[in-house]
């Protein structure tokens, strides 16, 4: 029974902690049915020597009978810029047995006050236009060190992304730092050990800049939504053995020149001419008298944070399904390959050939009947790449740097000779946020949905929620992450990643309170996102609180949900939400419905009772009576507002749309005795439309588990199972790989949809993720982060088995259940210290369990930490 899996803020042996307080987590292991913490004991040192010597010469908590083994907050001594700490727990189980001492642990101090930083600002002489880019800055420095150093540590940021080298070598593995923030409000720094990569003697600093999403293409409106061009901040700070330091920072002793990249883009692209690369231009030795002085820009007051998500990384490489198909064209062929998978990334390119030869890379993500690349729906994203050859007898390799695509087809044109199969590589980037879940069952088409589901995620989290990865609008669309955080975080740990994001919402509010619908805001449509976009400032934390027992992203931004709840209630009408005569932004409504027009008015006046009853649920957590009694006040309010205007004296939610009943059922608007009434109008008109959704956006999220809900899991079921349109399923026999923005993306009656909005990887409509999880394979949040576990499984028609799987903060969690024989066996791991209701599905009532256990009054079982084989 040792602890283990320490960490410090979500993250193992962090660099750069910004937080004054860090909390600190683990878990324990351990063969042992029924074993939980009692008490533990924190210590945290200066030294790894004292804490060796069980010395916390920092803090010692103590022995704390306490069960609570995540969220541990620091409550030592205050802590200094760049100082490392090292920390190690030990546990007592319920029986009073001690542990050992876990492994020693670590975390690092970021830069705290602004007067840490030498740096200033640097970059080039050159801007591009709000169409027109320009090369990407190379720039670099020598230093030169008196001595090898013990310690080294980079401190960088960029307006605009940034690549650092230390003697030819890049430092890290992180792609587009330093992140998308609204760089008007904090910029992200990051820090990384560099203490293996300087020597004593000369050393070559440098970096390479581009435009990403500070001066770059952002959206339809193009360039420099932000500033001009990018700009470099940072520096390197050694240690030496007798205590001494020496700061080098970015100033305007720097030098800058271009290189090979002629322009780099997100949506764009890059174009990369090898001829003109700089050979040595990061070691030592390198002749930069061509070379001209850097422009240092004056500081703009920015604060700099560190980065409280997970940086971008490349996580996966996939080859061709097959050899590139060739299409004829004049003066030459194009070359179409198939990836297998629709992506977001970028590829690998190798090659031979003359120099001064340019290769085109273009990108998509389906194709045409006539199978060319389907490029309608990228609008003005241009997704194309440019390689020019410099001709090396031995062959070329070449990854773009600052650009990524959506696509899973790549179109070669002018490609020296006839392409094979290994010239092509699919790198695949998203934001570094760990797998936590799996999902199958004996559907395959079921199996493939969750897979689908997970892709989307993987390709629309690149440092911001965004809703496609393709076309001119990569936006953190608000109301697409609000319906689909519960499901991402089954699939991976998006806890830091929602907490870096909350703080975007914070930066994008407006003075009135609005939250817009994009975040980091670009000032496109509205300062308002409207109904179900802007509330994604209190639903997703309030998610994220229950997922991981994450208190304090709750306490964090009560301000931000309580100045947009105040916005909310001002320009109310008798607590109708965006009334008819309201002259704001209404919102996008059920966005992409079925013939079904939910106003816009029900849906704002629904979710402003959904808001209240969460923050009254907010602030009780947080201990704030009078706040949660006012809002559970102003919920009723709005409820009894709801039924006057939309709910008939017979129980009918007008319009009667599949949206409008669903958001009354689950969000609790309707009166006494008026909820089976409602369930019955909302299954005919799933019946009437031949079992097929007619909900959009706004609505779908809530589809299966309103209907678990009202006992119509035959229902829920029916329709997970539909093949054809609209459906979950249909774009799965169509060979989908991700999931698509429009129920019909593609038909065989109509092919393509619209082209100016139909994206093939959007990921709201994967919000059934969370009920197949929850519902299907029963693993549901009992207490927050999973510390009780409810377990309720709901085998449907044609799922005979599931097996699946959750990596919780307490721990891993599995739910694996078959059906044979009309028996239903059923194997449950519970982690460590948590525990679990497990009740048994409809129709198998008398669950049987040899082991320990407490039967609950309603039937269902308690069962503490362990492995159990349950059958009924």
């Amino acid at each position: 029974m040792t602890p283990v899996r320490l960490r410090c803020e979500y993250q193992e042996r962090p660099l750069g902690i910004d937080v004054l307080h860090p909390r600190l987590s683990w878990q324990f292991e351990t063969e042992r049915q029924g074993a939980a913490q009692a008490a533990y004991e924190v210590l945290v040192a200066s030294s790894i020597m004292s804490l060796d010597q069980d010395e916390g010469d920092l803090w010692s908590s103590g022995r704390v009978e306490l069960d609570q083994s995540i969220h541990i907050c620091y409550e030592g001594r205050a802590l200094n810029s760049a100082e490392r700490v090292f920390w190690k727990v030990r546990i007592w189980d319920e029986s009073g047995t001690e542990s050992r001492w876990s492994s020693p642990a670590q975390w690092e101090m970021g830069l705290l006050e602004r007067s840490d930083w030498q740096a200033e600002w640097i970059g080039s002489s050159l801007a591009g236009g709000q169409r027109t880019a320009v090369p990407a800055p190379f720039l670099r420095t020598e230093v030169s060190l008196t001595r090898q150093p013990v310690e080294a540590r980079l401190y960088a940021t960029a307006l605009g992304v940034y690549e650092f080298y230390i003697n030819g070598r890049r430092v890290g593995e992180d792609f587009f730092a330093p992140g998308w923030t609204d760089y008007r409000q904090r910029v992200q720094y990051q820090v990384y050990d560099v203490s293996h990569l300087l020597t004593e003697g000369e050393n070559v600093l440098g970096a390479v800049l581009s435009d990403g999403w500070y001066c770059g293409n952002v959206e339809w409106r193009g360039r420099q939504l932000y500033g001009d061009r990018p700009w470099l901040f940072g520096q390197v700070v050694v240690q030496y053995d007798d205590g001494s330091s020496e700061t080098f920072a970015t100033n305007g002793a720097w030098k800058t020149a271009f290189g090979p990249i002629l322009e780099s883009d997100m949506l764009m692209g890059e174009s990369y001419d090898a001829q003109r690369e700089l050979t040595g231009w990061d070691k030592v030795g390198y002749d930069d008298a061509g070379w001209q002085a850097v422009t240092v820009k004056d500081d703009p007051g920015v604060p700099l944070v560190g980065m409280r998500g997970p940086t971008v990384k490349a996580t996966q490489e996939i080859a061709p399904v097959g050899d590139p198909v060739k299409i004829d064209r004049w003066p030459a062929p194009d070359y179409i390959y198939d990836l297998g998978q629709n992506m977001v990334g970028f590829v690998r390119l190798k090659v031979k050939g003359e120099a001064g030869k340019t290769i085109r890379l273009r990108f998509g993500e389906v194709l045409t009947d006539k199978g060319t690349l389907y490029t309608e729906n990228l609008r003005s994203a241009k997704q194309t790449d440019y390689y020019t050859l410099k001709g090396d007898p031995e062959g070329e390799i070449w990854e773009p740097r600052f650009t990524f695509h959506g696509f899973r087809y790549v179109e070669v044109r002018d490609f020296p000779g006839e392409p094979t199969r290994e010239a092509i590589t699919g790198i695949v980037v998203h934001s570094d946020t760990p797998k936590t879940g799996e999902f199958e069952c004996s559907d395959e088409l079921v199996t493939q949905l969750q897979r689908n589901i997970d892709w989307g995620q993987r390709g629309n989290f690149v440092d911001v929620p965004t809703d496609c990865p393709q076309r001119d609008e990569r936006l953190g669309w608000t109301g697409d992450a609000q319906v689909f955080v519960r499901t991402a975080a089954f699939n991976r740990d998006v806890a830091g990643f929602f907490t870096k994001w909350a703080n975007d919402c914070r930066d994008a509010q407006s003075a009135k309170g609005e939250i817009p619908p994009t975040v980091p805001t670009t000032g496109v449509v509205s300062e308002d996102g409207g109904p179900a976009w802007a509330d994604a400032a209190i639903i997703c934390p309030w998610t994220i609180y229950l997922t991981y027992g994450d208190k304090r992203i709750l306490e964090e931004n009560y301000d931000v949900m309580e100045r947009f709840m105040g916005y909310l209630e001002s320009t109310a009408k008798d607590h109708i939400r965006c009334y008819s005569d309201y002259e704001g932004f209404k919102g996008f409504g059920d966005w992409l419905s079925i013939k079904a027009e939910t106003p816009h008015d029900l849906i704002g006046t629904a979710f402003l009772a959904y808001d209240a009853d969460l923050m009254s649920r907010i602030a009780g957590v947080l201990g704030k009576a009078e706040d949660e009694t006012r809002y559970r006040e102003l919920f009723e309010t709005v409820k009894a507002a709801f039924q006057r205007r939309y709910v008939t004296p017979d129980g009918l939610v007008t319009p009667q749309t599949q949206t409008a009943y669903l958001l009354a059922l689950h969000f609790n608007l309707l009166p006494e005795g008026a909820r089976e009434t409602a369930a019955l109008e909302l299954v005919a008109d799933m019946k009437k439309r031949g079992w097929h959704l007619s909900a959009g956006f706004v609505g779908s999220s809530y589809v299966n588990p309103v209907l678990s809900a009202v006992g119509r899991d035959d229902v829920a079921f029916r329709l997970l199972l539909q093949q054809t349109w609209p459906s979950w399923l249909y774009a799965v026999t169509k060979g989908a790989t991700t999931i698509w923005e429009r129920w019909d993306g593609w038909t065989e009656e109509n092919g393509f949809q619209d082209a100016g909005m139909n994206s093939f990887n959007h990921y709201a409509y994967g919000a059934i993720g969370s009920w197949l999880y929850e519902r299907v394979a029963g693993i549901d949040v009992g207490a927050p982060g999973y510390k009780q576990i409810r377990m309720a499984p709901t085998p449907g028609e044609g799922i005979t088995w599931v097996k699946a799987s959750l990596e919780s903060v307490h721990g891993r969690i599995e739910s694996s259940w078959r059906i044979e024989d009309g028996r239903f066996t059923w194997d449950v791991l519970v982690p460590a210290n948590a525990t679990a209701i497990v009740s048994p599905p409809e129709g198998f009532n008398d669950l049987k369990l040899d082991a320990p256990h407490e039967k609950q009054p309603d039937g269902s079982l308690l069962i503490k930490a362990g492995r159990y084989k349950l059958t009924a």
